[in-house]
């Protein structure tokens, strides 16, 4: 996320750890292991009519490999299981955008900083 940050002029050590510590939550956190190995976390938190993914990291030698995909169809899984929206932003210009879109979130709403994504829930095809 750093390079992100630091990409749209955002980066400031500070701020993004107490941001991080303002919302961690975790009961709803989820710790990714690879190889017996600490990979990165997932978090996803309910919220008044949608779930938040947020807090979605990876190690960078881990990227780009399909792990973030699979972490993801599961959580969307349960999301689409529990008939949930899944709801999340991520900054302009990243690219974990293109997983987001994949996966099926759509703009919901943006700023200069943030894009905000939404994805409603999938009904099964034989619904």
């Amino acid at each position: 996320m750093r390079p992100d940050l630091e990409r749209l002029g955002r980066y400031d050590e500070h701020r993004v750890r107490q941001r991080f510590r303002d919302s961690f939550s975790a009961e709803y956190t989820s710790i990714i292991v690879v190889d017996h190995e600490l990979a990165g976390c997932i978090t996803i938190r309910p919220a008044e009519d949608r779930l938040w993914l947020e807090h979605f990291y990876l190690a960078p030698q881990l990227q780009g490999r399909g792990l973030g995909s699979a972490v993801l169809r599961r959580s969307l899984q349960q999301a689409d299981a529990e008939g949930e929206t899944v709801a999340l932003n991520v900054l302009q210009g990243s690219d974990a955008r293109r997983l987001y879109e994949r996966h099926g979130f759509v703009l919901e709403s943006e700023d200069p900083i943030d894009v905000f994504m939404i994805r409603p829930p999938s009904t099964p095809a034989h619904a």
